[in-house]
């Protein structure tokens, strides 16, 4: 069986991920963008997969049992769309998500969330690797300041651009929103 239309994967789109005390993050409309995308893949009732973070830190905002591990409400998954769980930034390590795809022939993947240096950045990396045909919506992820291995202070937006640039044309390609829906 094969699918044209493809999936639309939303990578740890969870309370914990919103709240201020994430810190300083780029792309403020990075949600809308989200739920633009995930309102057009709804409406032609196409394949939307949600993954969620569930730590194996009991500190952790991702933690079992921890309010910020619950979806936010905007992204809450309905009834019919795929739920995959992780415990380490890529979705493909120790889930079913690649079984789930190949098994409905599903060749092509739409990856939006969090953060896009990490989990956004490890999932395309791997699905790029496993032979999908990946887009990375830019304007659809997002990420949040850090120092660099030398120490140097990266603003969120810096650090947007290094993981989207490493991606494109090896991985995946990379797109804005207004792109994705006007292919769709």
């Amino acid at each position: 069986m094969s699918h044209d239309s493809p999936a639309l994967i939303l990578i740890d789109m969870q309370q914990c991920m919103a709240s201020p005390a994430a810190g300083e993050r780029n792309n403020p409309r990075a949600e809308e963008n989200i739920a633009l995308l995930l309102a057009a893949w709804r409406e032609r009732g196409a394949p939307v997969v949600h993954v969620r973070h569930v730590s194996r830190s009991p500190g952790s905002g991702f933690a079992p049992g921890q309010p910020g591990a619950a979806f936010q409400p905007a992204f809450a998954p309905r009834a019919d769309e795929h739920v995959v769980e992780k415990n380490v930034p890529d979705a493909f390590v120790n889930s079913t998500l690649e079984r789930w795809l190949r098994v409905r022939g599903i060749a092509r993947l739409v990856v939006v969330g969090v953060s896009t240096n990490i989990s956004v950045e490890c999932s395309v990396r791997s699905a790029g690797n496993l032979g999908f045909d990946v887009t990375a919506v830019e304007d659809a992820t997002f990420t949040f300041a850090r120092a660099d291995h030398a120490g140097v202070a990266r603003s969120a937006d810096e650090v947007h651009a290094m993981s989207l640039a490493n991606l494109d044309g090896e991985y995946a390609a990379v797109a804005n929103t207004a792109q994705v829906l006007a292919a769709i």
